[in-house]
């Protein structure tokens, strides 16, 4: 039997003690080794839970001889720093999404992951779940005749005022936070050579970062993709397919439980089916992906990667930004 590969932890973010720690832990294939934060009594809460180490400083978990891969989930501004530091101790990166918030950082870290024949993957979950790659078939298959566009949204509800999502020191802002689903899921669909027309960018009352936006892509034979994206509105997860015959929709298309039932709504003129698939945990998919790339020594695919992070990094550049003060927040009808 092959021994599992033990995973370091740096940092101990919500998404990381949430829904990651508890997937690594019920893994054949990973064991917890360590958990390291600035906050010693953080760290030291978050290694009994998990049966494991607790660590200080993120430099000391590089140090710990038997860990052999890590896992970043720190903001987005502190996250290039450490995956770095990570890959240059040898250690293969499950890094939290975006790796880099600039385009040139995230090539680096990944040439770099290359170089040293190590295995460093965006930890975007939702591509892992066997719904989309259902979608894709569909796609190939021609249920929606010749593809024309693509709509996908995800927006969350406001978060709490201390929220790091608010603080554009720590790269905050809908854009990197919520705006990658949408984006990955057009690049994931539609192809790596979607290319961005235009984007907008809104600025809340009273913050200091993005909280929503939308941007218009489209691929070389035309197929257009709108996306939408906010952290101060109702939740929304979905995702919408036009082809000249048909039309295909999926809702909790991001971030589903993994009880789940999968749903996909295929349309077909007067005739609505829906298309219901075995349940699917995609956090548990995404673990032993990683894993999986690891041991046998294949890097995952990044060229999603790599053309997401050079399309949000155009948007973050080239977006209108549009500043709402609390006297226009109310829509004035005419």
């Amino acid at each position: 039997m092959t021994a599992p590969l033990r995973v370091g932890v740096i940092g101990c973010a919500n998404i990381a003690v949430r829904r990651m720690l508890p997937a690594f832990a019920s893994s054949p294939d990973i064991e917890v080794a360590a958990v390291a934060s600035r906050d010693p009594d953080k760290a030291r809460q978050v290694a009994e839970r998990f049966d494991c180490r607790a660590v200080h400083e993120y430099g000391e978990l590089l140090e710990q001889d038997d860990i052999h891969a890590v896992y970043v989930p720190l903001p987005a501004a502190l996250r290039p720093r450490w995956v770095e530091a990570a890959l240059r101790a040898g250690r293969h990166v499950l890094a939290e999404k975006p790796i880099s918030t600039r385009y040139t950082r995230t090539g680096d870290l990944l040439e770099l992951a290359a170089s040293r024949g190590l295995v460093l993957m965006e930890n975007v979950m939702f591509v892992h779940h066997r719904r989309h790659e259902a979608v894709r078939h569909l796609i190939a298959e021609g249920a929606l005749g010749e593809l024309r566009s693509f709509h996908a949204a995800f927006t969350i509800p406001p978060l709490a005022e201390s929220d790091i999502r608010y603080r554009p020191e720590l790269g905050g802002g809908a854009l990197m936070d919520v705006g990658i689903y949408p984006l990955r899921a057009a690049l994931h669909l539609l192809g790596p050579e979607l290319d961005l027309i235009g984007a907008c960018l809104v600025q809340g009352a009273g913050r200091q970062v993005d909280t929503s936006g939308a941007a218009l892509l489209r691929t070389p034979g035309g197929v257009t993709a709108q996306i939408t994206f906010g952290m101060e509105h109702t939740y929304r997860s979905a995702y919408e397919l036009r082809g000249s015959e048909g039309s295909l929709t999926v809702d909790r298309a991001f971030t589903p439980p993994a009880g789940d039932v999968p749903v996909i709504g295929l349309h077909r003129g007067a005739k609505a089916e829906e298309i219901r698939l075995e349940p699917n945990d995609q956090v548990a998919a995404t673990v032993a992906a990683f894993a999986a790339a690891v041991r046998a020594g294949t890097p995952p695919d990044t060229r999603d990667t790599l053309r997401q992070s050079e399309l949000l990094d155009r948007m973050s550049r080239t977006a209108t930004v549009r500043t709402i003060s609390r006297s226009n927040t109310a829509l004035q009808l005419p």
